[in-house]
């Protein structure tokens, strides 16, 4: 077996991990894997031309022992003059006012240091101590999960991580060779007591899973390094073909609303389509535990997939995706007032919504219409009076022009292409009987007419504001 520390360096030159004169913030808990981290680094910072920063976080969790490990830590870095940044967050406390999972809050904190401490002096690497078996456990959590791709990528070796970068050199490495490598050279570290519970999902697997792996092939947790590694390779390619893909097919029609014609989608391969809506879903949300649910890439495949002309699909966080004839769109649903049906005043221009709607005697029409004004002629004696703008209700039809019987409005809608999330907005001219005089701005009831007939006696004008 090649030593410990020539598989490292190995792993450091394969992935371009540190360059000569980087400054390295290396995280350090006082455990078994980050002081082999740091004991490693202290070694070869010469050989690697590189500059050594410690940094250590008390989460305050298990007080006077909390305490202890920040100390231990802080006199090693002494011992060996090594510049450390140290500090204490009441965990207790802002779970207490806030609420929320203990190791995600930990976490969260932790990082939130991290990166306060590269900002101010303007280090940016972050080297953490990440090994094999936390890689397996990672892997095998999100196959528990939720088995997407993404959860299989695992813990990367290098990301982008505020004003820099995170790196895991140890990640080739094993819980068990870093412990052997510990003691080959006789240094002490600390225990934290909570790693010997159940308490947490990763401790569960730790525990009880990947030692019966183990039993199978020693080497797994190896093989789960290989494996994350050959997919991010492969995920980092298709993610370049995906993205200009993405830009062929995806329309932007402002704010956070994108459009999608549903032909050359559903023509790309299905992996493709996958990962062009998760590439959408990245720029709608933030949060990616929200757009790498399996279940919801599925229902919107199946949306672009539906036979159905029109049909809608409620999206997480008051998001909608429309499929409108040939297209579907992506968009944050309007939160509407509802709407108040309103009598309509004759003889005198009606602003209904992005329309201006005149209905009386043409010797009384006061305002001349544009070029796009439609006027339709009536007699009065024929309508029922007072008329009132209302929406869509159940069961609604008009009367056409030409036709014999009423035709149902939703067939209407479909028939005019008008699309779903517009429906039930669309506003109607109705009589005193409910009846459908005209769906404003598409279509009138047969009681209009285009030409003025002998006993027409009224106007009926719709224009555009």
């Amino acid at each position: 077996m090649k030593g410990f520390e020539e598989k490292v360096l190995a792993f450091i030159k394969s992935e371009q991990l540190v360059n000569s004169g980087d400054r390295l913030l290396i995280a350090c808990s006082g455990g078994v894997d980050s002081m082999a981290l740091l004991h490693f680094f202290d070694q070869y910072k010469q050989l690697l031309h590189i500059e050594l920063y410690v940094v250590h976080v008390d989460h305050m969790l298990r007080k006077d022992q909390s305490a202890g490990d920040r100390k231990f830590v802080e006199d090693f870095c002494a011992s060996r003059n090594i510049r450390c940044f140290s500090t204490a967050i009441p965990i207790p406390s802002i779970l207490k006012e806030h609420g929320g999972n203990s190791q995600a809050v930990c976490r969260q904190e932790r990082y939130g240091y991290f990166a306060d401490v590269m900002r101010e002096h303007n280090i940016k690497t972050l080297v953490t101590a990440h090994h094999a078996d936390d890689q397996l456990e990672s892997m095998l959590m999100a196959l528990a999960k939720s088995g997407s791709v993404k959860g299989m990528l695992g813990i990367k070796v290098n990301r982008r991580f505020d004003i820099g970068r995170v790196i895991r050199p140890f990640l080739m490495v094993t819980k068990e060779e870093i412990r052997e490598y510990l003691k080959k050279d006789g240094l002490d570290y600390r225990e934290d007591p909570s790693n010997a519970k159940d308490d947490y999902t990763r401790n569960r697997f730790r525990h009880h899973i990947v030692p019966l792996l183990k039993t199978e092939n020693k080497a797994v947790a190896q093989h789960a390094v290989q494996l994350a590694l050959q997919l991010a390779q492969d995920d980092e390619y298709l993610q370049e073909v995906a993205q200009h893909a993405f830009d062929r097919l995806v329309t932007k029609k402002g704010g956070n609303c994108y459009e999608v014609e549903i032909h050359p989608f559903i023509s790309e391969p299905l992996a493709l389509q996958r990962r062009l809506i998760l590439i959408l879903l990245n720029y709608i949300y933030n949060d990616t535990s929200t757009f790498q649910r399996h279940a919801l890439c599925t229902s919107i495949l199946n949306l672009f997939q539906t036979q159905s002309g029109n049909a809608m699909l409620n999206l997480p966080h008051s998001f909608l995706a429309s499929r409108q004839y040939g297209k579907v769109l992506f968009h944050q649903a309007q939160e509407k007032e509802p709407f108040v049906p309103w009598e309509l005043t004759v003889n005198k221009w009606n602003e209904i919504m992005d329309l201006r709607v005149y209905i009386g005697e043409p010797s009384q029409m006061t305002a001349l219409q544009s070029d796009e004004a439609q006027a339709f002629y009536c007699s009065a004696d024929k309508v029922s009076f007072p008329l009132r703008v209302r929406t869509r209700e159940e069961g609604d039809r008009i009367q056409l022009p030409g036709m014999s019987m009423p035709k149902r409005l939703s067939r209407l809608f479909i028939d005019e292409k008008v699309p779903l999330a517009k429906r039930d907005e669309w506003p109607l001219l109705v009589d005193v009987h409910n009846d459908i005089l005209a769906v404003l701005g598409l279509r009138v009831s047969s009681k209009f007419s285009r030409t003025r007939r002998a006993d027409d006696d009224w106007v009926f004008i719709i224009d555009s504001k």
